[in-house]
C-alpha cells in the first residue's frame, strides 16, 4: 500500500488514497490535489523530481551529478534533509505499528484499504494526545 501523506506538528493532517506498492510517487502527486497554504514548506524526496506547487516552497536533497561528486555545502544541506526526514519514517513507523498495513491485506471490497490506512493514521494521532513526542521541529 503507498500514500502520501502531509504532516504538521507530528500528527498526519492529509493522507491520499491507497495505490499499490508499484505506483511511483510522482504520478500520485501529479493526480492528487494537495490542501497546502501558500507559502508553506514541502518536504520530499527524490522520488518527486520535475514535482512543483504554485507558491509552496519544495526542499529536497540535492542529487549527485552523474561522474561527479556533491560539494560540502550540497552534502551538508543533504545532511539537513536526512536529519528532518528521519522524523517522517518514525512517523510511517508509528503507523504501521498496526499489522495490518505490514501483512497482505485480503480484504477486497471497495475503499477498504483506504479506511484501513485512515483508521491507522487516526491512531497514530490519537497516539499522540496522549503520549506527545518530544519537540523538534520538521
Amino acid at each position: 500500500m503507498k500514500n502520501v501523506l502531509v504532516v504538521q506538528a507530528f500528527l498526519v493532517l492529509f493522507l491520499s488514497d491507497t495505490y499499490e506498492g508499484s505506483a511511483h510517487d510522482k504520478p500520485i502527486a501529479d493526480a492528487t490535489p494537495y490542501p497546502l497554504p501558500h507559502d508553506s514548506e514541502l518536504l520530499d524526496d527524490l522520488g518527486f523530481l520535475g514535482y512543483e506547487l504554485a507558491n509552496v516552497q519544495h526542499t529536497r536533497p540535492v542529487r549527485k551529478p552523474m561522474g561527479g561528486e556533491l560539494t560540502t555545502d550540497q552534502k551538508e544541506h543533504n545532511r539537513q534533509v536526512a536529519r528532518r526526514r528521519v522524523v517522517i519514517e518514525h512517523i510511517l513507523s508509528s503507523i504501521k505499528r498496526c499489522h495490518i498495513l505490514k501483512d497482505t491485506i485480503r480484504l477486497w471490497k471497495d475503499d477498504v484499504r483506504d479506511l484501513v490506512m485512515e483508521i491507522c493514521c487516526g491512531l497514530h494521532n490519537f497516539r499522540l494526545r496522549l503520549n506527545p513526542w518530544p519537540t523538534r521541529t520538521l
